[in-house]
């Protein structure tokens, strides 16, 4: 038996029909005052642009592939089940959005370092590396 998401006591169907101002109480704390704002900094241009683009892939209308440089945008409950393709500083990295990602931000999904991977030392690295015989 699968279980259903459920954020803070509500279904995802309950959620997608609820206002931001219903949401607002069971974000956390950065969130709710990061939306609270909306009105002034929070929502700017690139937001609101990437919020109707959001709204016409889910109605249909449009069916490119959307891509972002948005990091710090909060993930809200119209956004699940949409794949977004998100900037992390040198390719674009398709996120697809899932329940459990509501209230986070879509940058944490995006990863900005990849793990090193150190190769062998090269010639001149270190002082015992000069007497290593060159092939």
């Amino acid at each position: 038996m699968v279980r259903e998401f459920r954020f803070r006591g509500y279904n995802v169907e309950q959620l997608k029909n609820l206002s931001i101002e219903a949401l607002l109480p069971l974000l956390n704390a950065r969130q709710r005052r990061s939306l609270d704002k909306r009105v002034g900094k929070y929502m700017d241009n690139q937001k609101r642009k990437l919020r109707e683009r959001i709204k016409s892939v889910r109605e249909g209308t449009s069916n490119e592939a959307i891509r972002t440089h948005v990091r710090d945008m909060i993930i809200l409950p119209d956004m699940v089940d949409i794949t977004i393709n998100i900037h992390n500083g040198k390719e674009f990295t398709p996120i697809s959005i899932k329940p459990e990602m509501i209230g986070h931000y879509l940058g944490e999904y995006a990863i900005t370092n990849k793990r090193v991977q150190h190769g062998a030392p090269g010639v001149g690295a270190s002082r015992s590396s000069l007497y290593v015989p060159l092939k």
